[in-house]
C-alpha cells in the first residue's frame, strides 16, 4: 500500500482512490453480518449473524483479500452501493462521507487507535454468530443502537 494523502477521508468519497477507499472503513464488521429483506415492504431488518469469514470475536474478515473466492455474494462496497443500499448503519464511515457527515470521534484515522470502534460499542466483536452454527436467520433479528451520539462517542 503507498502513502494516503493528508486528510483524505475529509474528501469526497468519489475522489478517493482504492487504497484510501479501503482505509476509509472502521472495520465494525455491520456489513458482513446477514439481513432479512421483505420483498413485499422493502424492511431490512438487522441480525447478529456473521458470515462464515467474520472472526465473531474480532469482528475482522479471516480472508478479506480472498473473500469472493469463498463468499461468491459478497459485496463489495462501492460509492455506487453506498448510494444506493439503506442497510449501512449511521455509524459506517463511507454513509457518514456519504452523506457530506464527518467522522466520529472514536474512528481509527481519527483517533489513531483500532480498539477504539471496539470500546465505543460500533463494532460487532463478541456480539454475533456465525451463521455456520445459527440456524434460521428469523431467530437472529437484532435492533442494534444507532443513534448520533453513539454514532460520535469517543
Amino acid at each position: 500500500m503507498g502513502p494516503l494523502r493528508d486528510r483524505f477521508w475529509e474528501k469526497p468519497l468519489a475522489a478517493l482512490d482504492r487504497e484510501e477507499w479501503e482505509a476509509l472503513c472502521d472495520g465494525c464488521g455491520r456489513c458482513c453480518l446477514h439481513k432479512i429483506e421483505y420483498e413485499d415492504t422493502g424492511e431490512v431488518e438487522d441480525t447478529n449473524v456473521a458470515c462464515t469469514l467474520l472472526d465473531c470475536s474480532t469482528g475482522q474478515c479471516r480472508d478479506y483479500a480472498r473473500r469472493k473466492a469463498f463468499v461468491p455474494d459478497c459485496l463489495q462496497l462501492t460509492l455506487r452501493l453506498v448510494e444506493q443500499v439503506r442497510w449501512l448503519p449511521e455509524t459506517c464511515a463511507y454513509r457518514r462521507r456519504a452523506e457530506g457527515r464527518p467522522l466520529p470521534s472514536w474512528h481509527y484515522l481519527i483517533s489513531g487507535d483500532r480498539d477504539a470502534v471496539v470500546r465505543a460499542g460500533v463494532s460487532v466483536a463478541g456480539r454475533v454468530i456465525s451463521e455456520d452454527v445459527a440456524g434460521p436467520l428469523e431467530h437472529h433479528v437484532v435492533c442494534w443502537e444507532e443513534d448520533e451520539e453513539s454514532a460520535d462517542a469517543p
